[in-house]
């Protein structure tokens, strides 16, 4: 029988500009702290939803860097404009380990993206419209791409899709990702909650980050929201526990076989289903 084999587990995220959470979140074992610094565009597209809009600054970063020993720094520009390369070079200066640029839409805007950062820091590609989907053939044979991250938010709406998990079960996201690991390129997509919960469960999600090949994953702000939970111990004590209840599942996954990973996809699928009609017949 078919099993999947892993010598590594998913690298986390988690999206915050303040350093005593950042502090906390690494020492539970989240591998990178999310400066979110993209702002441009993204009121016109996600107006009106409930969505998290950040506007982090490049003092963000350097007040987060100095707090970090363990975990990386991934921080999220805006879309390629006129000023680029100078922000690019103040989130180098300030000590970011990890570049992200969202919202690109051609090979171009990638490659002006890479000759900004001339190799100075790690590349994060943000795959979050169709746009992108169309020129991944071109971008993809383009060298100095470290890592591509699929945005299901953005996706979802560019595709006209009703749902932000709909790319999983139509096969958009497994379409593109075998094009990306047939290009050689560590992936990952979208986010996820804490194991036992979620409109679609978590461990739908996760298991669908094994089944596609995926190597990183954002964590949501339901994995612990800091609306509701403002005190600092028991903010370490949700994220210790529900990062360490992801890696026992993961560990589970490590050794199921193929069979499973088709059932569960199947689940996902029909939960997805089944969301949709319920929000259509609201």
């Amino acid at each position: 029988m078919w099993t999947i084999r892993v010598t590594f587990m998913l690298k986390l995220m988690y999206i915050t500009n303040q350093p005593n959470i950042a502090k906390i979140v690494q020492n539970a074992g989240v591998d990178r702290i999310f400066i979110d610094m993209e702002y441009i565009g993204k009121t016109d597209r996600q107006g009106g939803m409930d969505t998290v809009q950040n506007h982090h600054t490049v003092d963000d970063v350097k007040a987060v860097r100095a707090v970090l020993d363990k975990s990386d720094l991934l921080v999220r520009v805006n879309p390629i404009h006129e000023d680029s390369k100078a922000e690019i070079d103040e989130v180098v200066s300030a000590g970011a380990d990890l570049i992200m640029l969202p919202m690109w839409k051609t090979a171009d805007e990638v490659k002006r993206f890479l000759e900004c950062v001339d190799g100075r820091v790690k590349t994060v590609l943000l795959l979050e419209n169709k746009e992108a989907i169309d020129c991944l053939d071109d971008v993809l044979a383009i060298d100095g791409i470290d890592e591509i991250h699929i945005g299901l938010n953005d996706l979802h709406l560019s595709l006209g899709l009703d749902f932000i998990f709909e790319p999983l079960a139509n096969s958009v996201v497994e379409s593109i990702t075998e094009k990306i690991k047939n290009a050689g390129v560590p992936f990952g997509f979208g986010g996820f909650g804490r194991i036992g919960e979620g409109l679609l469960p978590a461990e739908y999600i996760v298991s669908e980050h094994y089944r596609l090949g995926s190597s990183m994953a954002i964590l949501s702000r339901t994995f612990c929201d800091l609306k509701k939970i403002t005190d600092e111990n028991e903010v370490f004590n949700t994220f210790d526990s529900g990062v360490k209840k992801l890696r026992e599942y993961e560990e589970f996954l490590s050794h199921c076989e193929k069979d499973f990973f088709d059932d569960t996809h199947q689940k996902l699928c029909d939960c997805v289903k089944m969301i949709i009609e319920e929000n259509r017949n609201v």
